[in-house]
């Protein structure tokens, strides 16, 4: 499997190997540079690639032979945004999964308590979503990630077993304060880029485009141009034969503890 591990071993094997036969044949220092650069390449896509699994077992769609698929939000709660998000899944008797910023939650426990209260699932996505996350400690990690769950236990009296990564970057750090949480993390195989595409149809096209059997999609419950949409895609889905279920049912995982 290509992880972080295996990946360093291979690259230790290989730098070991030509420093070794660097005594006996010419290998220019270009060829060590070469071999540090394809390492840190491997790096680079293994923390920006939140389903490659490099450093973080993540689980990123559902059985892809059957037709059901799920919704997700992160980065809330915001006010109006996930409010009006709210009123679209309930018109369409949808549930979904908040991916919330415990931050946020303290500032909207209300609305906060309303995701819960109608029966949406509510996953870890860190309490700051700091800039800086990813250059955390993996003890300021585990701080921060334990903070979020306490701030929901304070408010609706469960913690989180779900956990995206901010940003979807992953990295050795992470995963040691994923584990020492006991989060199962969480990713996605649609992403709509619902903070880059603002215009209504573009977006619609895009999701709508990339819809297959066991997706995640990937929403923001933080902008204007995912309100728009949101209402035609469920349409589009139900219309093209789709089940949405919420989160944790498609992937058969407990939610809290």
């Amino acid at each position: 499997m290509l992880n972080f591990k295996s990946v360093t071993i291979v690259f230790t094997v290989l730098l070991i190997t030509m420093i070794g036969f660097r005594f006996v044949f010419f290998i220019p220092l270009s060829a060590f540079l070469l071999l540090l650069l394809v390492y840190l390449g491997f790096l680079v896509y293994g923390s920006s690639n939140v389903r490659s699994n490099f450093y973080l077992k993540t689980i990123s769609s559902g059985d892809p032979g059957r037709k059901q698929i799920a919704l997700s939000f992160d980065d809330g709660p915001l006010p109006g945004y996930t409010h009006n998000i709210l009123e679209i899944l309930r018109l369409h008797q949808v549930q979904a999964a908040f991916f919330c910023i415990g931050k946020r939650v303290e500032k909207q426990e209300a609305l906060f308590k309303q995701i819960y209260a109608e029966g949406h699932v509510i996953g870890n996505h860190s309490f700051s979503h700091h800039l800086w996350f990813d250059l955390f400690s993996s003890a300021k990690m585990e701080k921060d990630l334990r903070r979020m769950s306490d701030t929901m236990h304070k408010a609706v009296g469960v913690k989180p077993l779900l956990f995206r990564p901010p940003y979807g970057v992953t990295n050795p750090n992470l995963r040691k304060a994923v584990q020492k949480n006991g989060f199962t993390a969480i990713g996605w195989n649609v992403r709509s880029l619902d903070t880059v595409i603002k215009n209504q149809q573009k977006l619609l096209k895009k999701v709508t485009g990339r819809l297959k059997p066991g997706a995640i999609l990937l929403f923001h419950d933080s902008g204007k141009a995912t309100v728009q949409v949101l209402s035609a895609f469920i349409s589009h889905c139900k219309e093209q034969g789709y089940e949405i279920v919420r989160l944790d049912k498609l992937l058969n995982l407990e939610p809290y503890v």
